[in-house]
């Protein structure tokens, strides 16, 4: 069996891909969890430049690697994530998760599968010319036939941070803070205080 040097790197690529995301799952320390997540982006940017979906590969380098990754170290790092506590109730939802993880593979299978997405069909991308700009076949394609999955997807996306937000405020008890509906009720005689006293003479 022939493998063209074209298909090496698709199989060299697709399964440091496979094993950088598992290692983002199972390392014990977070920091490595978010560089093993950067090795993952550029595998699947990798995989999308083979596919001629340029624009993609370069908005996931630029993007999530060059920002979104670099704010997860920041933030990883500055809350001080206690592992040994996450990891308490590990046991107790590993079944639940199992079920949850392999629903989602059989529906990545049923999807993805070569009777349903077509892969013996279309093996190879579809060569276009020199001038296809798939940056505007994408939006296109974004915001006309997958408009309202693209706008359900974003109010998701605000949710998950407004939930992450909620989760990792901690409340300290010798903070001060400010409760404005006490200072507009504030008048000049609770701020001010005039007291008469005698000149001093030497």
């Amino acid at each position: 069996m022939d493998i063209s040097i074209q298909q090496l790197v698709f199989y060299m690529f697709a399964v440091g891909l496979i094993m950088s995301a598992l290692a983002v799952v199972t390392v014990r320390n977070t920091v490595h969890a978010a560089l093993f997540l950067v090795v993952a982006f550029f595998s699947s940017a990798a995989l999308w430049l083979m596919l001629e979906a340029e624009f993609l590969a370069v908005v996931l380098v630029l993007v999530y690697v060059g920002a979104v990754m670099v704010l997860f170290l920041f933030v990883i790092m500055m809350l001080d994530i206690n592992v040994s506590r996450l990891r308490e109730g590990f046991s107790a939802f590993l079944p639940l998760g199992a079920l949850v993880a392999l629903l989602m593979m059989g529906l990545l299978i049923y999807i993805v599968g070569g009777d349903s997405f077509g892969l013996e069909k279309y093996a190879e991308p579809v060569r276009h010319a020199a001038d296809y700009n798939n940056t505007a076949e994408l939006g296109a394609v974004l915001y006309t036939v997958y408009m309202y999955p693209f706008e359900i997807a974003s109010l998701v996306l605000l949710v998950a941070i407004i939930a992450a937000i909620t989760l990792t405020q901690r409340r300290r008890q010798d903070s001060r803070k400010q409760d404005p509906s006490r200072q507009v009720l504030v008048k000049k005689a609770d701020r001010l205080k005039i007291i008469k006293m005698e000149a001093e003479k030497n």
